[in-house]
């Protein structure tokens, strides 16, 4: 049976490659849950990379680390894998051929850049299409998903989308809290939220509630469902079933063709039993086809995505 193509919008392989100074082979890597075998094994035809810094670190290491993981991108991701394409434009989604795979480059959290919007300008250089301001906390942006807070942007957070909608950028909602999230909707040209589930659902801060969800879709926005089993739900063991039920709920909010996939492969240690790397991504689409009719299904693996992308 053919593989229906998918498009992931997170994970963390770079992170993990960059703690192993890049010793990890991007080819077939046990430890990485995205590798060149399991996407070609899971049917991933566009892997979005996010770059992560941890919070502990300095502006300045953290700007480091984010190159760090930039070349790693570029030396094991891209030069071992002639492939593996780069997406600078998103017309270069229509054109990758059989066998290729996207790859795109992304950042979670701008602390990286500090106060400095030149440092922004040289990640979009590098190839990063897609921004979240926060990961869970407060920075010079906005207040994170997990910051009592909960204040909104900041006059630099409001500058930072200015380019983002200048540059056809996405600013990803994922990481935000409630208060920055309504002032990125209303100034955003392209809100995401690369890896989300319903709050509804899981009770979890990192998670979106129905007005949020609602109002993502009504700005034309995608919803990519996360499956890190802490936002799916509370009890062990997770199932594919148990994922699927936020894609019920927001579609019955109206979002069936506003839904897409962000796994946060490598970056998540409890995984959904039969989904616990990209190659089983064909397991959840089979469950999906189980419950939803097969275009229904596609909308959510891929065509979502490409049809609410900057243009």
């Amino acid at each position: 049976m053919a593989k229906m193509p998918i498009i992931d919008l997170h994970c963390d392989a770079l992170l993990k490659i960059w703690e192993k100074n890049g010793a990890l082979s991007f080819a077939d890597a046990d430890e990485l849950d995205v590798n060149r075998k399991r996407l070609h094994d899971g049917g991933v035809k566009l892997q979005c990379y996010a770059i992560w810094t941890s919070p502990e670190l300095s502006t300045e290491q953290r700007f480091q680390k984010a190159l760090d993981q930039i070349h790693y991108f570029y030396t094991e991701v891209l030069g071992k894998h002639p492939e593996m394409k780069q997406i600078r434009d998103w017309s270069e989604l229509d054109r990758l051929q059989e066998g290729e795979v996207g790859a795109l480059l992304t950042l979670e959290g701008v602390e990286p850049i500090g106060n400095d919007l030149k440092k922004l300008h040289i990640l979009y250089q590098l190839g990063v299409r897609s921004v979240g301001l926060t990961w869970n906390f407060a920075n010079l942006a906005a207040d994170g998903a997990l910051e009592p807070r909960n204040a909104g942007l900041t006059t630099f957070g409001k500058e930072i989308i200015q380019f983002h909608n200048e540059h056809k950028m996405l600013t990803d909602v994922s990481h935000l809290g409630e208060g920055s999230f309504w002032d990125t909707i209303e100034l955003a040209t392209y809100p995401i939220a690369s890896h989300s589930n319903a709050r509804a659902i899981c009770d979890h801060p990192r998670n979106l509630t129905d007005e949020q969800a609602k109002a993502l879709f009504a700005k034309g926005a995608n919803v990519h469902v996360v499956y890190c089993t802490q936002f799916i739900n509370e009890t062990t063991p997770t199932t594919i079933d148990d994922l699927i039920k936020h894609i019920d709920h927001f579609c019955s909010l109206g979002g069936v063709r506003h839904i897409g996939l962000g796994s946060d492969f490598d970056g998540i240690s409890a995984k959904v039993v039969g989904l616990e790397h990209a190659g089983q991504s064909q397991n959840l689409i089979n469950e999906l086809l189980k419950h939803y009719k097969e275009e229904e299904v596609r909308w959510f693996a891929y065509e979502n995505f490409l049809r609410n992308r900057p243009v």
